[in-house]
């Protein structure tokens, strides 16, 4: 395992990250980052903000660790107060998040529950405008994820969460946040590139986020009347506990996750996090409406 806290000859961010084999290690799900080896890098401390946002509020699904942490903390260094939403067993990462977002000068609002719940998606949309005081970012990112290696294995309990927590609560959320939405805001959502390509191993977890790519492509048009913009992250293989808490991933193909893609290694969540910065933006991405903007490190998303 490379020194993570090494840079390489040129100062390149891209050629600096560490790379496989990663350290073996399992925990049981949901998992906690601040367990993780190494820990992932979110803090990006070479991005450099600009009040991108300021003066807005932003709702993070999956806030408490990985993506949605490096996009809950850009948000808050672009001006942005944030709200978050884990599991209760998630509360040491959701708890270091707000840390790092109250740093910045901003609010930060902790909101366990279970997505699965329909009542609890809508109370989270209802208490983050109360509590605010809005809501003009909706970021779906959480995401339920047990691998299978044979299809055999794929049991209904499982398509059922995946589906109830990476589908049905976006549609709760989009629903619970439209009438709080205003011309200039965004609804942002995290897919992965087994979205767009399928995976013999994540079966329901590829099925549920081709889903959550196709209803926000649906209802982006909706929304475009409104001066709203829907558009999707696909993020490739990323150093997060969802993987780490992944019950069935062997250990061999998580020492070398990422592996099979030019760069070689996984993402590290401060670089996917910058592109739902440029989501959020309007005056980055005025233009850009339903689209996929996918962050794979070079993998291909069609084959």
């Amino acid at each position: 395992m490379q020194d993570t806290g090494r840079t390489d000859t040129t100062g390149s961010q891209t050629g600096a990250e560490p790379k496989p084999p990663y350290p073996k290690q399992r925990q049981q799900a949901p998992g906690l980052e601040r367990d993780m080896r190494p820990r992932p890098r979110y803090e990006a401390k070479r991005y450099r903000a600009a009040d991108k946002l300021r003066g807005k509020v932003a709702l993070i699904t999956g806030g408490d660790s990985g993506i949605g942490r490096a996009v809950a903390l850009l948000y808050a260094r672009e001006g942005a107060d944030v709200a978050i939403v884990y599991l209760p067993e998630e509360q040491p990462d959701a708890e270091e998040t707000r840390d790092a977002v109250e740093a910045t000068g901003q609010r930060c609002l902790l909101l366990p529950g279970d997505l699965a719940d329909r009542a609890f998606c809508r109370e989270a949309v209802e208490r983050t405008v109360r509590e605010l005081s809005g809501l003009n970012i909706l970021v779906n990112n959480a995401a339920h994820l047990n691998s299978q290696t044979d299809l055999s294995q794929l049991s209904f309990e499982d398509w059922d969460r995946s589906f109830k927590v990476n589908v049905y609560a976006y549609f709760h959320l989009v629903q619970a946040a439209r009438p709080h939405l205003q011309a200039g805001d965004a609804i942002i959502a995290t897919a992965s590139e087994e979205a767009l390509r399928g995976s013999d191993t994540m079966i329901d977890y590829g099925a549920s986020k081709a889903a959550l790519v196709n209803f926000t492509k649906s209802i982006a048009e909706h929304l475009a009347k409104d001066g709203i913009r829907a558009n999707v992250v696909a993020p490739g293989p990323t150093w997060t506990v969802l993987n780490v808490a992944d019950p069935n991933m062997p250990q061999e193909g998580l020492a070398h996750l990422g592996s099979e893609g030019p760069l070689g290694r996984v993402a590290q969540p401060e670089e996917i996090a910058p592109v739902y910065v440029y989501l959020a933006s309007e005056a980055d991405s005025s233009f850009t409406v339903g689209e996929i903007i996918a962050v794979t490190g070079g993998i291909t998303t069609t084959d």
